[in-house]
């Protein structure tokens, strides 16, 4: 099935498999997969809208990521699981336990790019995310998505905080 614009939607869709959750959102950029690839693999472009501090990466599978991103500048590293630019790019998030992440996370973060006329369907896949981070991280991501939109479209980035409180009634509450 060829995924399309109606397939699009600015909320994630949490599932819970056991102890883990996985998150994906499909997102309509009005911009080409070249210019979405750029933002989510240039250092210089995380800076704005995933608001890293740092990051390095060795764009290639098999090569290292490592950043420190986010509103709460977590600090980050692992393995590029997949790199087909401008079409996929995967990757190891590993955060070391810290108080709101006291078993810390092994998760997978997956970016998908397909070309829609001269836009791109983004799908982005959060797996392996622990229920206790998930709850948090879904309306957090969404916000991130948000500002990418927005950087993409050389607009004011929403501020994280602020859209945060907006979009938090969105996504599901569970208890770990």
């Amino acid at each position: 099935m060829t995924a399309t614009a109606q397939d699009s939607s600015p909320v994630g869709r949490v599932g819970i498999e056991g102890q883990y959750a996985s998150i994906v959102f499909k997102r309509l950029l009005r911009h080409a997969p070249e210019l979405v690839w750029e933002a989510i693999t240039d250092p210089e472009e995380l800076k704005g809208w995933l608001m890293c501090s740092s990051a390095r990466i060795d764009g290639r599978a098999g090569g290292s990521i490592e950043m420190i991103s986010g509103p709460a500048q977590y600090h980050s590293k692992g393995r590029i699981l997949a790199w087909d630019p401008p079409r996929l790019f995967e990757y190891e998030w590993k955060v070391a336990a810290v108080s709101e992440m006291p078993m810390g996370q092994d998760a997978v973060f997956r970016y998908e790019l397909m070309r829609q006329g001269d836009s791109t369907l983004l799908t982005v896949t959060y797996s392996r995310l622990t229920q206790q981070v998930a709850n948090g991280f879904a309306p957090g991501a969404h916000v991130l998505l948000d500002r990418l939109e927005a950087q993409l479209g050389k607009r004011a980035l929403p501020d994280w905080m602020e859209r945060y409180s907006v979009v938090k009634p969105l996504y599901p509450e569970w208890k770990a």
